[in-house]
């Protein structure tokens, strides 16, 4: 019998015409900035799981509010078997204190600006997420 998927959140925030960033030391992805995340734990709810990851990966601390994205990423082994299937489901996050600093399982962290954002070596699909999310931070603030 074949693992299920495994869901994980990403904790988006947006401040500022600014996304929150992490570049990651561990695979899959090392190296490249993406959203801060990582696994639900087991009787965690998908705003609880945000929360808790995005403080753990960089001391910022936010208030989650809702999913309104889920992503597939489905990563395959040398042999071209599939390795890992996990679904991704992004969370907006709305920031209530603290600036971030790289811990837990990121190499590095901060506001990046969003007309600037693909500057960086990204994760697949995190220009088109983050700005999914600045459209709906500015529909809420409005």
């Amino acid at each position: 019998m074949s693992p299920g998927p495994v869901a994980a959140v990403l904790a988006v925030v947006i401040r500022d015409g600014q996304a929150l960033l992490v570049q990651r030391a561990n695979p899959p992805d090392a190296g490249l900035w993406g959203f801060p995340g990582g696994k639900i734990e087991f009787g965690e709810t998908l705003l609880s799981a945000a929360e808790r990851e995005l403080r753990e990966e960089t001391g910022v601390r936010a208030e989650a509010t809702h999913a309104f994205n889920a992503l597939d990423v489905l990563a395959q082994g040398a042999d071209e078997m599939l390795e890992h299937h996990y679904v991704l489901i992004a969370v907006e996050c709305r920031w209530l204190a603290g600036e971030p600093s790289a811990a837990d399982d990121a190499l590095d962290a901060r506001w990046v600006d969003l007309d600037r954002i693909e500057d960086l070596p990204l994760s697949r699909d995190v220009a088109r997420v983050a700005r999914q999310a600045a459209a709906l931070y500015h529909s809420h603030s409005r």
